[in-house]
């Protein structure tokens, strides 16, 4: 027979896979490839959901003054030992302290200063005294009740002290942390670089998102999903559009100027699939087709020491492959934990659930009563069967499956 002369000795198509790679070995692939993230340095108010690239050190005390804990008067403690409502003690008001216009004189026995929450504590005051403790009679007050030096009075280093570590390497910033570095003078922060993520949807019989379906056409699924999750692992997606199923086209894309490239569709071994051959050729191809169902037509390799994840076409090979492969080496170049983000809850099934021994399994599931339902295990292309599934199982390749009432661990969508 003869041979056809467009296919390349690098040319993987219409042969077959040469092996199947296990998960294992591909995720070990993952985690060795990853390269050392880098770090920019941006505004505070910016910082929201971004993952700090060193410890953060405070280099003052917070507060940084001594001030007052509640509204009422600043005295020395000990002008009013016994005073009660039944034996009041009257002080002399000298004046007030407001939130950033202190007083500016000292406090000596027998007098007192009006003073707000917040507001710097008066040279010689050692505590406050709660309004509601006292009677005020125009420039004097009749004190009603005691209170100890000290007492309604925060001081300097009392919610962080100078040289203390307020926030760790690789936290994900909160609203509240934000807060935190305001408190401490931090005006830019030093994050991780979100990893720049370009999608390379290809497919001449694809549709733009959001398109309605028409003769033989259909709508690409694949780039809205996996934009969303992508986002959602800490990365910035690239995606121009839909890239037609020619070699140039595809070569183009996967030299972009990003950090991770991402193909969808043309990843196995057809004559139209020509990602593989492309990666092979200006790169490397270091895995093609592993043993898991769905996305067993998954590669991966490099461009140019660009990390390249070839996923299956098929919208839930596209999902499981993503979540695995892809989604692992962003999480981690985004400085965010390798290991999925879902939430998972250990349940017995409510029947039995079969796999092949060689092979790991990607079963969708629901939860019925506090049990596990198997969906399905097959049908790559059904993406309805993950919004009608509460999450996955997954078979490891050493197992033929688990019984009914099985204790197993389902990873939850939300």
């Amino acid at each position: 027979m003869a041979t056809d002369p467009t296919i390349r000795p690098t040319d993987v198509r219409m042969k077959g896979f040469a092996r199947r790679w296990t998960v294992e070995q591909s995720l070990e692939w993952v985690d060795g490839s990853i390269p050392e993230p880098l770090i920019e340095h941006i505004q505070l108010e910016e910082a929201a959901s971004r993952v700090l690239a060193e410890d953060i050190c405070s280099t003052i005390d917070v507060p940084h003054f001594a001030r007052a804990m509640m509204d009422g008067f600043a005295v020395l403690g000990s002008d009013t030992a016994g005073a009660s409502a039944y034996n009041p003690l009257t002080l002399r008001v000298i004046g007030e302290s407001l939130p950033g216009n202190p007083f500016s004189k000292q406090v000596t026995a027998g007098h007192a200063v009006r003073i707000m929450t917040g507001a710097p504590m008066p040279l010689g005051a050692d505590a406050v005294l709660p309004v509601e403790q006292t009677v005020i009679e125009d420039n004097q007050i009749l004190v009603q009740g005691e209170v100890a030096p000290e007492k309604h009075v925060g001081f300097p280093g009392e919610d962080i002290q100078s040289g203390t570590v307020v926030l760790q390497q690789f936290r994900r910033l909160r609203a509240q942390d934000l807060g935190v570095l305001s408190s401490i003078g931090v005006g830019k922060v030093p994050v991780l670089q979100k990893p720049r993520v370009r999608l390379v949807i290809t497919g001449n019989e694809l549709l733009p998102p959001g398109s309605k379906p028409a003769e033989h056409n259909i709508c690409d699924a694949n780039s809205p999903m996996l934009a969303a999750l992508i986002e959602r692992d800490g990365g910035t997606v690239i995606h121009p559009g839909i890239i037609s199923d020619n070699p140039e086209s595809i070569l183009e894309a996967l030299q972009d100027d990003a950090d991770i490239i991402i193909v969808s569709g043309g990843s196995s071994v057809g004559q139209e699939d020509h990602a593989p051959r492309l990666v092979a050729e200006h790169g490397s191809l270091d895995i093609h087709g592993v043993a898991m169902r769905p996305s067993s037509p998954s590669g991966m390799g490099t461009i140019d020491n660009r990390l390249v994840f070839l996923l299956p076409g098929n919208p839930v090979s596209c999902l499981c492959a993503y979540d695995f492969f892809a989604g692992r080496a962003i999480r981690q170049l985004a400085g965010l934990p390798a290991q999925w983000p879902h939430r998972s809850q250990v349940l017995p099934l409510s029947r039995k659930l079969v796999s092949t021994v060689g092979r790991t399994d990607y079963a969708r599931v629901s939860i019925l009563d506090g049990q596990v339902e198997p969906i399905s295990i097959s049908g790559a292309s059904v993406l309805s069967s993950t919004t009608r599934a509460d999450g996955f199982v997954i078979i490891p390749e050493d197992l033929e499956g688990y019984p009914r009432n099985a204790e197993v661990t389902v990873y939850l969508y939300e």
